[in-house]
This record gives C-alpha cells, sequence and structure tokens, in this order.
C-alpha cells in the first residue's frame, strides 16, 4: 500500500510541476490574442516597433480569423529580456507556436518582424502555411554591399555602448529625425516615435546590430508555403536588385506601393488592405 501511495505522490508532484512550469514559459515577447477563427494569423511588428501597428490591419480580420499580435521584449515599453539575438527570437516564435498547437498559422511581418516571418517559414517549413513581408529584404546589409557576408561572432558591443551612452534628449532628437525617412503618414509621426523611445537602449543596439548581420538569401530557398512581398514604393526603381535577393525564394508574389515609404500600413493604406485580403482570403 505503502509503494502506491508513494508513486501516487510522485505522479501528483509531476503533474503539479508540468503545470506550474508549462503556465510560466518565458518567451521573448508579449502577445495579444482576439478572434475565434479556425485559422490564425500572427504578425510580427518591426524593429522598435509595438504590435500595436497592426491594430488597424488585425480589426479587418478578426471576424475571420484568430489573430496573435506579438510585441518583441525590450521593444515598445515591453519588458527586455537577457542576450536578445534575432536567432532565438526565430526559434522561441516558432515554439510558441508549437507548444499552443497553433495549426499552420499565417505570418505577417513588418521590417525585421517581416525578416523572422521568412527565417520561420525557412527553418520550420512545414509550420507556416502563408507569409507576407512587408518591406523587409533577406539580408538588409547586403542592399548596400551584394557582396556581403554575415560575421560568425558578430561583436555588438560597440552598438550597445553608441546606444546606452546617449542621453534621452539626444536619443529622442536622433529618433525624430529618423522617422520621416520612414513613415510620410504624418498623424503617426507620434505613435512611432513613442515606441521607439520607449525602447530598452540596450536591446535596441544589440539588436540593430545583430539584424544587419542575418543573411537570409541562400536559407529561403527551403521555404515551401505561398508568400507575398509587399514593398515600398521607392524599391520599384530597385527592383532588380531587390529581386535578385529573393531570387531563392520559389513562390513570391512581389507588389511594389504605389505611395509612401517604410511603414507601408499607414502611407498605402488601401491598396495595402487590398493586397493582404487577395492574398490572405485566396
Amino acid at each position: 500500500m505503502k509503494k502506491y501511495i508513494f508513486l501516487f505522490i510522485v505522479l501528483l508532484f509531476s503533474a503539479l510541476c508540468l503545470n506550474v512550469f508549462g503556465q510560466t514559459k518565458s518567451y521573448p515577447f508579449e502577445i495579444t490574442k482576439t478572434g475565434k477563427g479556425k485559422q490564425s494569423i500572427i504578425f510580427l511588428p518591426g524593429f522598435a516597433s509595438s504590435g500595436d501597428v497592426w491594430n488597424e490591419t488585425k480589426s479587418n480580420f478578426e471576424k475571420e480569423f484568430t489573430c496573435y499580435v506579438f510585441t518583441m521584449a525590450g521593444f515598445a515599453g515591453v519588458k527586455p529580456q537577457p542576450n536578445p539575438s534575432f536567432e532565438n527570437w526565430k526559434t522561441e516564435i516558432a515554439n510558441y507556436i508549437k507548444d499552443n498547437k497553433i495549426q499552420k498559422p499565417i505570418l505577417i511581418g513588418h521590417s525585421m518582424g517581416g525578416g523572422l516571418a521568412l527565417a520561420i517559414a525557412a527553418d520550420y517549413p512545414e509550420l507556416i502555411s502563408k507569409i507576407v513581408v512587408v518591406d523587409a529584404l533577406p539580408c538588409m546589409a547586403a542592399f548596400k554591399d551584394p557582396a556581403f557576408k554575415s560575421k560568425e561572432n558578430n561583436d555588438c558591443s560597440p552598438a550597445v555602448s553608441q546606444m546606452t551612452g546617449l542621453s534621452e534628449t539626444q536619443f529622442y532628437d536622433m529618433q525624430k529625425k529618423m522617422m520621416p525617412r520612414l513613415l510620410e503618414n504624418a498623424s503617426k509621426l507620434d505613435l512611432v516615435l513613442d515606441w521607439s523611445v520607449k525602447s530598452d537602449r540596450k536591446t535596441f543596439g544589440e539588436m540593430y546590430c545583430d539584424f544587419f548581420n542575418v543573411d537570409l538569401r541562400n536559407r529561403i530557398s527551403t521555404i515551401k508555403c505561398p508568400s507575398l512581398i509587399l514593398l515600398e514604393s521607392y524599391f520599384i526603381n530597385l527592383k532588380p536588385s531587390i529581386e535578385q535577393q529573393y531570387v531563392n525564394l520559389k513562390k513570391a508574389d512581389f507588389q511594389y506601393a504605389s505611395k509612401g515609404l517604410h511603414f507601408i500600413m499607414y502611407d498605402d493604406k488601401d491598396w495595402y488592405d487590398a493586397q493582404l485580403n487577395n492574398f490572405l482570403k485566396s
């Protein structure tokens, strides 16, 4: 009898541990979940942006899809985690999909979020049903240097020192000057600027450096799912070099916005909404 009591206690303790640790698993992002559709969409924001960048997009799909909106740790006021990296974020997003049994979600990513969507679809080709990449390239550094090769042991400490060494005013002024290069919609400038200045400065420096060392040009050859690539209007002038970066992506539909800058969802909203509707509901 004592043997069975002991076995019961061991099993009960194991069950409690699984329950507790399952509930407290820490991912490097915060998530909001809305909608109740059978098909899920995962929204990944860009560098130093909040998941709120998807609010207007998400509202178009909540009736038909379950929507998961991510904000990465350290960005837009979300508590940072130590040692962030593009590869870790990619792996943990994939783990979240698997841990929560999200069946064949659609990934929509803007900027760095688009890079994450490409990396997840490349490294976990059976996990994803479709991807939408909003103004992102497989290799940002190769945009200026086509011969770029990523470094195996990339030292990001100078970038971190530079960012953390700025005063609040200096950092704010730097970001305020940058935003009009990324966004034409003046009504959204303060919002996007606020996300940026609320970002953890160490995470900002580390991820800026790390992301610019990412090269997905070869890796994307393993992507199996249909892919929609939405690019800002200026990129039409560089179409050959842009699409050369994507040459290994087999099932890609390239569409170029008719106006605006990097935040296509704000600058060319009607065109952007139409592209998503056609792709997601086809």
